[in-house]
């Protein structure tokens, strides 16, 4: 009776939990054969991992490492078949000052001219290569989903260092009218 007593508390305390349903294999198959997806970054992996941790130890909260949680953010990657747009924080070294506003930090675009190669892997997953022509910066993104709907995006720049980020793919929301 104990033990049922213990088991049922324990259900009921998980069961309060928000859970956060992984993307089934048919909408992520769907979804990225379609081209119309979001990435929402959980973590950043900056490259200059040493020269971050310097200016992040300031920081209150901060525990060190290499990646950086963005769990709770709305840091986000979407796909349509015709826009990609970015909008991600940039951890790193720039090569080339943004001058102008500061709050024009980060990875932030809109384009509509893009090339974009999709090719499927062994495992059942993906590898995305998508490369915008009308932006500021010669960004090159490269996108690794699993058939759960696990991703990297990996952004290189001619004028920022790479920087890495772990998320998920999710079908976008759609927009009430």
């Amino acid at each position: 009776m104990e033990t049922f007593k213990n088991l049922l508390i324990i259900v009921l305390l998980f069961s309060g939990l928000p859970s956060k349903a992984q993307t089934t294999q048919e909408t992520a198959t769907k979804i990225v054969e379609a081209k119309n997806y979001v990435f929402a970054a959980n973590s950043a992996s900056p490259l200059n991992v040493a020269d971050i941790n310097k200016v992040m130890s300031r920081m209150p909260g901060y525990t060190g490492g290499g990646n950086i949680n963005l769990t709770g953010s709305n840091y986000t990657f979407t796909v349509t078949p015709d826009s990609v747009v970015a909008y991600l924080p940039y951890y790193g070294r720039s090569y080339t000052p943004k001058i102008g506003d500061p709050n024009d930090s980060g990875i932030k675009f809109k384009s509509k001219d893009f090339t974009y190669k999709n090719t499927q892997n062994k495992k059942g997953g993906w590898l995305i290569l998508i490369n915008p022509k009308d932006v500021k910066d010669n960004y090159n993104l490269t996108l690794s989903i699993t058939k759960t709907g696990r991703a990297t995006l990996s952004v290189t720049s001619n004028s920022q260092q790479p920087i890495s980020y772990e998320g998920n793919i999710t079908e976008p929301e759609l927009k009430k009218k």
